[in-house]
């Protein structure tokens, strides 16, 4: 419903798209004269929108914070989403309303089809992430230039990398399913023992993906926009084995975890044996922490696991884009990457290119114990790209028409 009401809303806002140039051009600060950014934005206030459902992400967010705020004078609100089309709504509203300067959000958690909405709607300041001081350190490649398959165009600013994995209690399965049908013949011979986040969380919405990856009769057409006759052929096995699975779901299907949070305190309790994680490290910061036991691991598909990056964007019309920047900037350094792949901190992999940091930084991840549920780099293997937006939406729809339960 939220993003009908966005896609509505943003078709009606087109129209007043041409007006707002010349406030744009009044409030643009240049990341190329870092030293003015750093200036302007010394006692703004960033209200940066971002999910938070989770406890450990939350309190590095509030570490960034303080960090920058003891750095540079900027003071860092979270205002916590349990969606980000939420924050992405509420910027339409402001253009359809004609508030152009002035808007309440100034820096995004995004990625996905909300990126995608943004930038096909002009909602986006820049470009300006290639020019921050730090992204010379960000690792080249695919992962940081295209989210999910649109080009990032220098209009969000990578902060964190993510892979899929799948963590499993050795204590009940000594060899975990290395595909999508080892799982579904084990989750039939264990009935109750496996579930994943309610869609359209995005981890519920990711295992939707992950399967489709491998179901699908040619998975090389989910990185173009999902047309109708393509979208069916595509989906239909999909829709098969969900079929197949949802009778075996934790509940039996008729209940699902809020989010990962959720489905991680079901396996501390007992309840599930195997649970999917968007984070290679949630295992073992999780055990860190005492809310999964010891024998818990992780592995991956053979085939293959959706990894993608995170980013951060700022919207036309924030009122604190300089100080924006400056957070941003910070995200990206050395010492804010190390200390958020700690697996005792969050555990989120980098999105730098280790080798390229000076020997001082390199420490800083040289020095991290993975721990013993964290795979190796190598162990994950080349992650398998996100697929085009367009199939997200749909795909989400559909299965809440075939499966949405409420709590």
């Amino acid at each position: 419903m939220i993003r009908r009401a966005l896609g509505l809303a943003a078709a009606a806002l087109l129209a007043a798209t041409a007006l707002t140039g010349a406030a744009r051009a009044a409030d643009a600060p240049d990341p190329g004269d870092w030293e003015a950014v750093l200036k302007a934005a010394q006692g703004q206030t960033v209200y940066w929108n971002a999910w938070g459902g989770e406890p450990r992400i939350n309190a590095y967010i509030a570490w960034a914070g303080e960090q920058v705020k003891a750095r540079y004078g900027v003071n860092v609100e979270h205002v916590k989403l349990s969606d980000t089309a939420d924050a992405v709504a509420r910027v339409v509203a402001e253009k359809t309303a004609g508030r152009d300067t002035g808007g309440s959000i100034d820096l995004i958690w995004i990625n996905g089809e909300n990126f995608a909405a943004m930038k096909r709607n002009g909602l986006l300041y820049g470009p300006w992430s290639e020019a921050m001081p730090n992204y010379r350190f960000v690792a080249d490649g695919d992962l940081v230039k295209l989210d999910f398959t649109v080009p990032v165009e220098g209009l969000e600013a990578p902060w964190g990398k993510a892979q899929v994995v799948f963590m499993y209690d050795t204590a009940e399965m000594p060899v975990p399913p290395r595909t999508a049908a080892d799982l579904l013949a084990w989750a039939q011979a264990n009935p109750g023992r496996f579930t994943y986040p309610q869609v359209p969380n995005f981890l519920g919405s990711t295992f939707l993906k992950q399967v489709l990856y491998e179901v699908t009769p040619d998975p090389s057409v989910l990185v173009r926009p999902a047309d109708e006759a393509g979208y069916e052929a595509a989906t239909a096995p999909l829709w098969s084995y969900l079929d197949a699975l949802n009778p075996v779901l934790w509940r039996q299907g008729r209940a699902f975890p809020q989010n990962s949070a959720a489905q991680r305190t079901l396996m501390s309790d007992g309840e599930i044996a195997m649970a999917i994680s968007f984070n290679p490290a949630e295992a073992t910061s999780a055990i860190l922490k005492d809310e999964l036991p010891d024998t818990v691991r992780t592995a991956v598909f053979e085939g293959g696991t959706i990894g993608n990056a995170s980013f951060v964007a700022i919207p036309y019309n924030a009122t604190a884009k300089a100080g924006a920047m400056v957070l941003a900037n910070f995200l990206m350094s050395p010492e804010a990457q190390a200390h958020k792949q700690d697996p005792d901190v969050w555990g989120s992999f980098t999105i730098l290119d280790v080798a390229t940091l000076a020997e001082e930084d390199r420490a800083r991840f040289a020095g991290l114990d993975l721990g013993i549920a964290t795979l190796a780099p190598e162990a994950l293997g080349t992650p398998l790209p996100e697929p085009h937006p367009s199939w997200m939406t749909r795909i989400e729809e559909d299965w809440a028409r075939r499966y949405g339960a409420s709590q």
